[in-house]
């Protein structure tokens, strides 16, 4: 029986989502945008590019009305953001992050029926 390897990243789900955080050290928020997600971590853009691995963050993630904060650590640093691992601390944690991926990919089902039955009323 394979199993996963505990360092191999979950599959990603793109969106492009505004986002506060701040460093678990800091006082004012910050602004970014997430641009995947998945049940482990996600992609933070940012212009603010002084992060460095393994530096806490505090998300405040909004959905359907829930605002959660969500802490999480940065794993890597890139050009234009850095990679997030979150540490959820408890199921409202976790199940805020799996709403989040249910409503994108829901919206994202949805904009391809639309033009499904478009293009099927065009052809």
């Amino acid at each position: 029986m394979d199993q996963k390897d505990n360092n191999t990243p979950a599959a990603r789900l793109p969106l492009y989502m505004n986002v506060e955080f701040r460093r678990s050290y800091a006082r004012q928020p910050e602004h970014g945008k997430l641009k995947n997600i998945s049940l482990t971590g996600a992609f933070l853009e940012t212009q603010d590019l002084d992060f460095v691995p393994n530096d806490k963050i505090v998300l405040t993630l909004n959905v359907s009305g829930r605002e959660r904060k969500l802490t999480a650590h940065v794993i890597w640093k890139g050009e234009e953001g850095c990679g997030l691992a979150f540490r959820p601390v408890n199921n409202r944690d976790v199940q805020i992050v799996d709403d989040l991926m249910y409503f994108v990919e829901n919206k994202r089902e949805t904009r391809r029926s639309v033009l499904s039955d478009i293009f099927n009323k065009v052809s």
